[in-house]
């Protein structure tokens, strides 16, 4: 299936900023395309630890909109932590998939957590809630997320999952090298 055959995209959340990625992303490509944003279920924890569990977790949303809506293609988002010797880092995954079983996966945003948010996730809470504990907000994660506001706004939630939206393309985008 090639992407200028594409007229129905799904988007597995109902975050905004996910969703918007995906649609600027996918929306250029396209022509006369129809997103859908549903909330599915990752079936990994909340918070996502190490990147296996959380392209597993990107993997299930896409798999799971793909399915609930009979999409011509699919976007699975999912933002996790890593944690090791060096501190913890935040971590995330785009998977793509369409109807004929084709799958791409990408990944970035490895990006360093501060110490006091690390030990917070450490004792149980997720990404989202140690950063707005951090700043005083509430649900940055809809909005600028860890990655604007440790970076001062340098890169925000959306721009950093457009990136990984992207290389998750790449097997649609260039089908001929993945013959």
């Amino acid at each position: 299936m090639l992407l200028s055959d594409i007229r129905t995209i799904a988007v597995g959340s109902l975050n905004p900023v996910k969703v918007a990625a995906a649609r600027a992303v996918l929306e250029p490509l396209t022509v006369d395309t129809h997103f859908i944003s549903i909330s599915v279920p990752s079936q990994v924890p909340d918070q996502p630890m190490g990147d296996e569990e959380t392209i597993l977790g990107a993997r299930n949303r896409a798999h799971a909109a793909l399915a609930a809506t009979g999409a011509d293609l699919a976007v699975g988002i999912e933002g996790g932590c890593v944690d090791s010797a060096e501190g913890m880092r935040c971590c995330a995954w785009a998977v793509v998939v369409d109807r004929t079983g084709r799958v791409g996966t990408g990944g970035s945003l490895a990006m360093p957590l501060p110490p006091s948010v690390a030990a917070m996730i450490r004792e149980g809470m997720e990404l989202g809630h140690a950063i707005d504990a951090l700043v005083a907000q509430h649900n940055t994660k809809h909005g600028a997320g860890a990655v604007g506001i440790l970076t001062a706004g340098l890169v925000d939630r959306q721009r950093a999952y457009e990136i990984l939206v992207t290389y998750a393309l790449a097997p649609f985008l260039t089908p001929e090298y993945w013959a």
